[in-house]
């Protein structure tokens, strides 16, 4: 019955906690203010369990062709630079206002499989400003994406802007080796 008691406080305890923070605007919800350490592994950790348990399903095809990388650049460079970045080019202004920071991806290309990064891509993430492409992209599209994206490890500044140069001066089919 003792045992009973204390859960029942617990209970009531937590849902009044709750209560408080949730009506009394306390907690700051501004964009210019960065998560707690508890808050920020809550998240990150719920993210990351949810992605990993919804792109299960999803089988990539074959990535890598030149044509797709050249896609996935040009998707890449037209709706994904502005808030990530990318070699030599930082985030703008937009990437730049918002909580938590959106990764490098770079970086985040190592710690996601092709078919999370999918996933990610495709339905984007709640509360982190990451969009939902598929409601806007083909699937094809998405892939071409997930393929550049894989290749931006071994992409230097300098391959970039080639890239770049290469898009800017009509050259639409073929994208430059990044090796």
């Amino acid at each position: 019955m003792r045992i009973l008691a204390v859960v029942g406080a617990l209970a009531i305890f937590t849902a009044l906690f709750f209560s408080v923070v949730v009506f009394s605007g306390y907690f700051n919800v501004a964009a210019t203010e960065p998560h707690t350490p508890p808050g920020r592994w809550l998240l990150s950790t719920t993210m990351t369990q949810s992605v990993r348990y919804h792109a299960q399903a999803i089988k990539a095809p074959p990535l890598g062709e030149a044509v797709q990388l050249a896609d996935g650049f040009r998707h890449y460079q037209a709706h994904c630079e502005t808030c990530h970045g990318a070699p030599g080019v930082p985030p703008g202004k937009v990437g730049k206002g918002l909580t938590p920071e959106p990764p490098e991806l770079d970086e985040a290309a190592s710690h996601w499989s092709a078919e999370e990064l999918f996933w990610i891509i495709k339905h984007g993430i709640r509360m982190t400003g990451m969009p939902a492409w598929g409601v806007s992209f083909s699937e094809e599209k998405l892939w071409a994406l997930v393929a550049f994206v894989q290749e931006l490890p071994e992409i230097t500044p300098a391959d970039y802007q080639k890239m770049a140069a290469s898009i800017e001066h009509g050259a639409h089919k073929k994208a430059p080796s990044a090796h």
